[in-house]
């Protein structure tokens, strides 16, 4: 529970895994006999570890936001993932999440996904409960105004994905750009090294982004539908090498967001398994 806390606040994996070991510190060095509540401490100790790190790494950010992926979660598509799907957050949610101000994330996140009292909460964003309360109530407005809500069908968005697929192979754009939301927006992550038509970058519009698609169509034929974060993505992989994870998000019928992590360092500590054979 503890590293599904991290994750949401930082959307790294690795951060997370940095957090949680933190808080097992903190509690080597606690008597727990004091701790009137272990669950809720170990909950709000790693919120605020997790809170340090964001506005450490809001004061040293080096890679532009607007194209920044975080990890993603990938799991084969199989009906048996539906436990895994029901306890996911999307991945166009953890964007938004990244847009907020540290200790909104925080309040909304503890609260709203994990039930953490804002008693509990305020003292570690240094707030009233009052105001935490109201940070809390700006996140979820944002959220709410910027985070599509898939499509709950998963057969249905596997249907969207799969044209889209094979739109990309047959090279037709007209029937990429009829899969694709009009507002489509594609944020590519391909880290700080990668140049030329890989590069990180954020687009906007369906006939924008089909031309991006039409680009890479050649590794279409090395794509493969995955479960991303809860939803139908995708997994590109010529020669069991990954290239990229495509979150994709569906909804009535048409793609809305594509977010497509790329580089290199990140995908290889992914586990990705048997999924790139």
């Amino acid at each position: 529970m503890l590293r599904a806390v991290a994750y949401r606040m930082l959307g790294s994996f690795s951060e997370a895994d940095d957090a949680v070991q933190e808080t097992w510190l903190r509690l080597s060095r606690t008597e727990i006999s004091e701790v009137e509540n272990l669950g809720g401490w170990l909950t709000t100790v790693t919120g605020r570890i997790c809170l340090d790190m964001l506005r450490a790494r809001t004061a040293r950010r080096e890679e532009p936001l607007d194209s920044h992926v975080p990890d993603l979660v990938v799991r084969p598509l199989d009906p048996e993932e539906e436990a895994v799907r029901a306890d996911s957050v999307g991945a166009a949610l953890l964007i938004v999440l990244e847009a907020l101000d540290p200790a909104e994330r925080l309040a909304f996140v503890l609260h709203d996904m994990f039930a953490v009292p804002f008693d509990d909460i305020a003292p570690v964003v240094g707030r009233s409960t009052a105001a935490t309360r109201q940070l809390a109530s700006r996140a979820r407005r944002r959220v709410r105004d910027a985070a599509p809500v898939p499509d709950p069908d998963l057969a249905r968005q596997r249907e969207v994905v799969e044209a889209f697929l094979a739109a990309a192979r047959a090279g037709d754009f007209e029937a990429l750009v009829a899969v694709l939301h009009p507002d489509v927006v594609l944020r590519a992550d391909a880290g700080l090294l990668v140049t030329g038509p890989a590069v990180s970058k954020l687009v906007r519009g369906a006939r924008a982004v089909a031309g991006q698609a039409a680009m890479f169509a050649r590794f279409a034929a090395h794509t493969r539908t995955v479960l991303v974060n809860g939803s139908v993505g995708t997994v590109t992989a010529p020669e069991g090498r990954p290239l990229s994870v495509a979150a994709l998000t569906v909804v009535d019928g048409r793609i809305v967001a594509m977010d497509i992590l790329a580089d290199p360092d990140r995908l290889a500590r992914l586990d990705l398994g048997l999924l790139v054979e």
